[in-house]
């Protein structure tokens, strides 16, 4: 069953300060209209400009998935949008005074209890769901780190990272369904090493951080000098490791919390797709560059196909009309009749299927030793299924004829071959008036567009 679209009832506020800048700033989340998806807006800057939420604005992913748009950018995007998607939202408007969201503490909690708040609503519009049906995956050769997606049930991730530390070896974290997000994986907090710490304060970053906000795993010897370093940066009396190698003042939440903060952020950066996924992903080492690399190619997949606009049918169900259904409201027969099953009809529409087999008596002279199905046909066969959305109209098809009136904008994409199996789709342009049928027509077979036309045809009392 097709879910609608939501967004948030009420627009809502919170304030912090930005990991990396340390500045003070202020987010609100606002409603969006259907087909918005998610967005952020930058009130500070002349124009408000609006900077989408997309793959193909990904432009640095050091310490977080940044994205920029015509110079405008945003930093540290993850958990914001890992928390719109962990409570199922399609449609958000996030108004920011300041390039970085504020870290809270480091998860996407703060930012889901923030939504959740507001109230969440349905929307007048069905989801756009990209059904996962073969297996795509990305892999960094340097690095190891893989990334795949493979049909699923529903929108699943695992995560599996191993940092080759002894105190932070080899964990794992897997979500099941989205709706486990808020439990499972949504106070996840950020994490880093000692080593990142010193390299990130060498270079003025994470002005905003504290003990409080990012789990500190302890890789090294903490000397004297380091010692001091945080304590001025953190603004404590007193910094020591605890017994699980990380620095104090903070309990993790789960053994691997570091694990399922990775999980969270590939949530947050797959939402760049801008579709929603139903598919399970497996993450091997995953980090913000090839989980933003991976999404981009995703993005460009469900681009091409949405430009083929091939749908999706199953086969293995019974049929909505077989072929002696079929024979019954047209009057066509073998050897001319192409059409061998209806899969779907309404009033404005109607999708056929034919199985084209060696048999078929035109592959004798079309051609012989090369058997092609001769264009015209698929233009006749996309308009016997439009005779059966016609025909469907009257109590009495037996007693009528089709005739073609026009055709135009005729395309040939794709040739169609012995053991092809072809849909038909035809979609009315306008209603059905005294018998004229307006529409339009696509071939499909192996996943592309073989064939499409806009066809008229009228019906016909038989004399």
């Amino acid at each position: 069953m097709s879910k609608k679209q939501k967004t948030i009832q009420n627009q809502i506020s919170l304030s912090g300060v930005g990991l990396h800048t340390g500045n003070a700033v202020k987010m609100t989340f606002k409603p969006a209209p259907i087909n918005h998806g998610f967005a952020f807006c930058r009130l500070d800057l002349e124009g408000t400009p609006i900077i989408e939420a997309r793959a193909e604005y990904v432009v640095n992913t050091q310490r977080g998935t940044n994205i920029e748009k015509n110079g405008v950018q945003i930093q540290t995007s993850e958990h914001v949008l890992a928390a719109a998607v962990g409570l199922d939202i399609d449609n958000l408007l996030i108004e920011i005074d300041a390039s970085e969201p504020p870290i809270m503490d480091g998860s996407s909690k703060f930012f889901l209890e923030a939504l959740e708040k507001a109230g969440i609503k349905e929307q007048d519009a069905f989801i756009e769901e990209y059904v996962v049906k073969e297996i795509i995956s990305y892999k960094d050769e340097v690095t190891g780190s893989e990334i795949i997606l493979m049909p699923a049930d529903d929108y699943q991730v695992t995560t599996m990272v191993d940092f080759g530390t002894k105190v932070l070896g080899t964990q794992n974290a897997t979500l099941e369904k989205v709706s486990d997000f808020k439990e499972e994986i949504a106070a996840a907090r950020t994490f880093s090493f000692l080593h990142e710490i010193e390299m990130l304060l060498e270079h003025d970053l994470i002005k905003g951080g504290d003990l409080n906000n990012a789990i500190v795993y302890v890789d090294k010897e903490l000397s004297e000098s380091t010692m001091e370093k945080l304590k001025k940066a953190f603004n404590k009396k007193d910094i020591a490791v605890k017994s699980n190698g990380i620095l104090d003042n903070l309990t993790l939440h789960w053994a691997n919390e570091a694990a399922r903060h990775k999980l969270l952020d590939v949530i947050g950066d797959l939402a760049l797709v801008g579709t929603r996924i139903k598919g399970k992903v497996i993450a091997n080492k995953p980090g913000h560059l090839i989980n933003t690399l991976f999404a981009k190619k995703l993005a460009k997949i469900i681009k091409q196909e949405k430009r083929n606009n091939v749908p999706s049918y199953d086969l293995s169900l019974p049929p909505l009309l077989d072929i002696h259904q079929i024979m019954e409201i047209l009057p066509h027969r073998p050897p001319f009749l192409l059409v061998d099953r209806i899969l779907e009809l309404s009033s404005k529409h109607v999708v056929g299927m034919k199985n084209v087999t060696m048999n078929e008596n035109f592959f004798v002279g079309h051609f012989p030793g090369a058997p092609v199905m001769p264009g015209v046909l698929q233009v006749e066969a996309m308009a016997q299924c439009g005779g059966v959305l016609v025909l469907n109209t009257v109590p009495d098809p037996e007693n009528y004829l089709t005739y073609f009136m026009k055709m135009d904008k005729v395309k040939f994409k794709q040739k169609v071959l012995p053991g092809d199996t072809v849909i038909f789709k035809c979609e009315l342009i306008t209603p059905i008036r005294r018998g004229i049928c307006h529409m339009q027509a696509y071939a499909y077979a192996n996943g592309k567009v073989v064939a499409e036309a806009e066809l008229m045809a009228q019906i016909a009392r038989k004399n």
